[in-house]
């Protein structure tokens, strides 16, 4: 039984990784065969990977009972950032209000960690290092470690895991536009000085950058976009502004 767990787990990790980093671009077809014998798994652990991919968003099913990978639009992704600003807008309200000596700590520490983790890939410089999406995401955490709420930090782990495919999208098209480590520290600023106000504005701000560079790629080449990225930026685009 463990064996089995650790298998789906693994199966889990894995496709969710590929989807995430678009080498299973949005609307791909998922078969789940080639994915177990590819991967090395049973069919058993992908498909119970694939169902819990499903029942996150990542995955979608289609009339034939098959497996896809979500699509997704300018116009997703434009309501998807609205909604996680808003959820976790209300999250860091209500941690500012409820964090303690602790909780400051923990933020100055996870910023600390994000300011000194490379960006980029050490053998890929066009591909986001795993080691900084890791401490990226630990600093988003620990901003709103300290909210009481139960419900509105789960929605806005769902609402971040779901937006990190388009955060994904922007890493060979951001290097000159934008100056995250800035925009992080300014919100670490704001945060600390219990300036709630501010500090949502701020990350309302810091969120929709992302929506803003990837509305704006066709303004510019992406000759340097790797192929895995070009497939989830053709996929964005064919998604319209409907």
């Amino acid at each position: 039984m463990n064996r089995k767990i650790s298998l789906t787990e693994r199966a889990y990790q894995r496709l969710r990784d590929d989807l995430l980093t678009c080498r299973l671009a949005p609307g791909d077809r998922i078969n789940i065969k080639e994915v177990a014998d590819d991967l090395g798994f049973s069919l058993g652990a992908v498909r119970e990977a694939l169902a819990r991919l499903t029942s996150e968003g990542f995955v979608s099913t289609d009339d034939s009972r098959g497996f896809r990978a979500t699509p997704i639009s300018i116009a997703d992704m434009i309501d998807l950032i609205g909604v996680r600003s808003q959820i976790e807008g209300q999250c860091l309200r209500r941690a500012i209000e409820k964090g303690g000596l602790d909780w400051e700590s923990a933020i100055v520490s996870a910023a600390h960690r994000l300011a000194r983790t490379p960006v980029y890939a050490e053998v890929d410089a066009k591909r986001l290092n795993d080691d900084y999406a890791v401490a990226h995401s630990a600093f988003h955490q620990a901003l709103v470690a300290a909210c009481d709420s139960i419900w509105l930090r789960r929605m806005r782990d769902w609402l971040y895991a779901q937006s990190e495919r388009y955060r994904y999208l922007t890493v060979p098209l951001a290097r000159v536009q934008r100056d995250v480590t800035r925009e992080h520290d300014e919100l670490v600023k704001a945060v600390l000085a219990r300036d709630a106000d501010r500090a949502v504005a701020l990350l309302e701000e810091h969120l929709m950058a992302t929506a803003r560079i990837l509305i704006d790629r066709e303004g510019g080449s992406s000759d340097a976009v790797p192929a895995p990225q070009q497939a989830g930026l053709r996929a964005l685009g064919a998604g319209g502004l409907d």
